[in-house]
């Protein structure tokens, strides 16, 4: 049920002599350079505030080190630094290879990455100040909105214009996805930085705010997962993605269906009725482009599992596939109102945020990241033993904290339902918390051990024509 309609990236990777030279090396690097910085940063944060919820005070009482103040940069720091700066800089590398052709603008290209991740770095310390818009994943000061929108609005051009000068007449279907994800979020953008905040009020903004953020999730997390995963799981297994029309239908399914889901969460609310049917209705029909991509995904892998133990970015990426049918099964069904009684306003919530934020749309950008970042060097990875804890790490971290949560979720939504005091729930929930402390430790150990195993990737490269000097 192979492709044989288009050019796969497993096909291109056998001519790197030509397309490598099409690849701005050092604006890629600059790009994940910096999500290296804050793939070490913003999860750490994470795991810093977790612990907040056993041991309350061991922060002290400084408000900058607050739970209020850090979580939301955590959370940005996760979605906007780690996974975008990531995504951004492997889209760089991505983009001249299926168009076969040169981005545009490459001194603004490197003038946006400095630019932009200023701002973040701008921004996380403006919240933890105070300086916050009170809306979640839009609550960067309006002057880091301003910048952060202005990068992917000329980021979007930029890949636009590669795609219209492309040499190759048909899309892969990576860059499908990447030219929606980023249309949609340069418009999602405007929604959320400039018109929620200061034109919407009462019922209506959280309605809106719940629309804005599903986009983050749906109309660019998602697509921008899939741009990763099917461009470097058939380039890195070396075999054509299974089904094309599979991808079609993923595609515009999501692209029908995602729109009207924000409301999910939404349920027992003051807003419409039908407005939250609607979003009930969509969230079940989500199955169709989960398990269109994921059987996409898996039989991609026939005829290659023989190998998989050795090809780290082929077990993140599927291990990430692992991840979101997890995932993605709690968002549908979490969905109905039988199922929101019990989880919502629970860490069940949080147990599918992790699952689909973490678990797999930034381990897939981990995938990619270990794939290029040798490639860039032009040498291999400096430790497989070493990437491979970092594997299992995460990999342990992640599924430890999703089980957690989501025992912890369900348990304090039904002492709730059975009339048990606030307070006594939380009693009965704090050695949930502390594993869950334990797993995160684990993820940011993996994440550690791994950015370790790029740098000296990088020394070993640039020391290698030294040696070979010194030996002639």
């Amino acid at each position: 049920m192979a492709s044989t309609t288009m050019r796969e990236p497993a096909g291109a990777e056998s001519f790197p002599e030509n397309l490598d030279t099409l690849v701005d090396h050092a604006l890629v690097k600059t790009w994940l350079y910096w999500g290296m910085f804050w793939m070490m940063l913003a999860p750490s944060i994470g795991v810093t505030i977790s612990s907040l919820f056993n041991y309350p005070d061991y922060l002290g009482t400084a408000v900058e080190l607050t739970f209020g103040r850090l979580r939301p940069i955590h959370v940005n720091g996760v979605i906007f630094a780690t996974f975008t700066t990531l995504f951004v800089g492997l889209c760089h590398y991505i983009v001249p290879r299926l168009c076969g052709v040169r981005v545009p603008g490459a001194a603004a290209g490197h003038a946006l990455a400095w630019l932009y991740n200023l701002a973040i770095a701008v921004g996380m310390v403006s919240m933890a100040l105070g300086w916050n818009q009170g809306l979640e994943a839009a609550e960067f000061p309006l002057l880091v909105d301003v910048v952060v929108f202005i990068t992917i609005a000329v980021t979007t051009g930029q890949f636009i214009l590669a795609a219209a000068r492309r040499l190759e007449p048909q899309l892969y279907v990576s860059m499908w996805y990447l030219l929606a994800a980023f249309v949609w979020t340069t418009l999602n953008f405007i929604l959320g930085f400039f018109v929620i905040p200061y034109t919407i009020h009462g019922i209506n903004s959280a309605a809106f705010h719940g629309l804005y953020l599903h986009y983050v999730v749906g109309l660019w997390l998602t697509p921008a997962g899939y741009v990763l995963i099917y461009y470097f799981l058939p380039a890195s297994v070396q075999n054509p993605i299974y089904s094309h029309k599979l991808s079609l239908i993923g595609f515009w399914s999501l692209a029908l269906f995602y729109p009207f889901v924000g409301i999910h969460h939404y349920l027992y609310s003051p807003i419409a009725d039908w407005a939250e049917t609607l979003a009930i209705i969509t969230s079940m029909l989500l199955i169709i482009p989960v398990w269109t991509v994921l059987q996409n995904f898996f039989g991609t892998m026939i005829g290659r599992w023989q190998n998989f133990g050795y090809n780290l970015p082929a077990k993140f990426l599927i291990m990430g596939s692992l991840m979101y049918l997890a995932g993605c099964f709690q968002g549908s069904t979490e969905a109905l109102r039988s199922i929101q009684q019990p989880t919502h306003f629970t860490d069940f919530v949080i147990s599918h945020s992790h699952l689909t934020v973490f678990g797999t749309f930034v381990v897939w950008a981990i995938a990619g990241l270990i794939y290029v970042f040798p490639r860039l060097y032009g040498t291999e990875l400096w430790s497989f033993k070493l990437g491979n804890w970092s594997f299992w790490l995460i990999t342990f971290g992640i599924t430890l904290m999703g089980l957690t949560l989501t025992a912890q979720g369900l348990q304090q939504g039904f002492m709730w339902m059975a009339g048990t005091e606030w307070l006594d729930s939380i009693n009965a929930i704090r050695a949930y918390w502390l594993v869950r402390t334990f797993s995160g430790i684990a993820m940011d150990t993996g994440m550690t051990l791994l950015v370790y195993n790029l740098l000296r990737t990088a020394l070993a490269a640039h020391a290698a024509p030294a040696t070979r000097s010194a030996t002639a």
